[in-house]
């Protein structure tokens, strides 16, 4: 018989075999100082792209005023227990409220944290007879949602329409035969690439195929729409959607997130999502925050436009370069280029330590091998000088890593 543990000293994992070289600065860096376009890394001031403060709410004068108020007033206990114990208040139901009327839904429900919330949901909808179809390039808390799910489920190839057909109707024939339902599940926004999910040619679907539709909008709520609605306001389909999921983690610079639907759904999965029965509720200095960041959203657009004109410029820019940003459809700004790992960590260390820019680095395993993936975030807090520095560092950075310098680098430091 093995020991629990000889596996991990034989397979630490596609990321962990990677640890002891990309630790503390690839992997786990830390970044310092107030939240903004500008941070401290590794002892040098860097212009910021890799933190999800879309709308700039973080360091705003008034949000750190009312979190501050809110921490005095109710500390970090309050309410203690779980909502249906001993947990729910009336601020509670407050914020959820105003998020069910500004998503255009009858009800919604605070969740503690995103990826609990949406795998939770996940697991709370379906059953056994039930069939899930999803797109395959989902989040992970999506795909761990999924994973729970001990009936048939299905991913189709992403953004594919004509996939998703012919897996709806495999899913159709087996819910004729065990009675169950179908559920679709898309991101609004695919938070890697930045492309949005085709809702709307989705909820087209729904004339042929029988199911119920989940989106999970973490990076289409407060940055996509008319109002900052999200990607259903985006697309004109935001009735079509069933079940509307966004996390406070993105846009409103915050912690826990929320589901909305009819009353019905929500009032079925306030008993049944295991996630939020046997959790302790959301803090009060949370609940507080996000109703101030909320109505910030809905009255001051000039944060949205700010930030969708730094996105324009940065992207535009790097198109006038001829950089490869995919199809991104949003903010996220997704900057593809070839080479190897251990190009990419010297490549990266470059823009880092000579040209102060951070970005997070996506590599193989989560992209195919010989693609290197720098994403960045444009916020509202960024102005043109970060962005012309930045696009005067991508340049170069290219050009180094085409004309083979990186590579030789890295087999000088015997990385590849």
């Amino acid at each position: 018989m093995k020991d629990l543990f000889d596996k991990i000293i034989t397979n630490k994992g596609p990321l962990g075999k990677y640890a002891d070289i990309v630790e503390g600065y690839f992997a786990f860096p830390k970044l310092e100082g107030p939240i903004g376009n500008r941070m401290i890394f590794n002892g040098k001031k860097v212009i910021t792209w890799s933190v999800n403060n879309y709308l700039g709410l973080a360091n705003h004068p008034e949000i750190r005023e009312t979190d501050l108020e809110a921490a005095k007033k109710y500390g970090s206990a309050y309410p203690m227990g779980a909502r249906l114990m001993s947990g729910h208040t009336e601020l509670h139901e407050k914020l959820e409220c105003e998020l069910a009327d500004f998503v255009s839904k009858e009800k919604a429900y605070l969740l503690n944290f995103g990826y609990q919330g949406i795998l939770s949901t996940i697991d709370s909808l379906v059953s056994k007879n039930d069939v899930i179809v999803y797109d395959m390039d989902s989040h992970a808390c999506i795909v761990d949602g999924v994973r729970l799910h001990i009936g048939k489920r299905f991913t189709y190839q992403h953004n594919d329409m004509e996939s998703l057909a012919i897996n709806l109707g495999r899913a159709t024939k087996i819910v004729e035969k065990t009675g169950g339902g179908i559920l679709v599940i898309s991101e609004g926004v695919f938070g890697m690439r930045g492309e949005q999910g085709r809702i709307k040619e989705i909820a087209a679907l729904k004339g042929e195929f029988k199911f119920r539709l989940l989106v999970d909008d973490a990076h289409g709520f407060g940055t996509l729409g008319a109002t900052g609605a999200g990607t259903g306001e985006e697309q004109g389909v935001q009735d079509q959607i069933d079940v509307y999921f966004a996390t406070f983690a993105k846009s409103m610079a915050s912690t826990g997130a929320f589901i909305a639907s009819d009353s019905m759904i929500i009032d079925y999965l306030k008993y049944n999502m295991r996630s939020q029965v046997f959790a302790k509720s959301l803090q009060m200095q949370l609940v507080v925050g996000v109703l101030k960041r909320l109505d910030m959203l809905k009255t001051r657009p000039e944060l949205r436009i700010k930030l969708w004109s730094n996105a324009n410029a940065l992207q535009s820019g790097l198109k006038k370069q001829n950089f490869d940003l995919g199809t991104t459809q949003s903010c996220v700004t997704p900057v593809i280029l070839k080479g190897s790992f251990y190009e990419a960590l010297v490549m990266v260390k470059e823009l880092r330590e000579k040209y102060f820019i951070f970005c997070s680095i996506v590599v193989y395993p989560v992209i195919p091998k010989g693609m290197i993936l720098l994403r960045l975030i444009p916020t509202t807090s960024h102005d043109m000088v970060d962005i012309d520095e930045t696009l005067y560092a991508f340049s170069k950075i290219r050009s180094k890593l085409y004309d083979g310098t990186y590579k030789k680098i890295a087999e000088k430091l015997k990385l590849s």
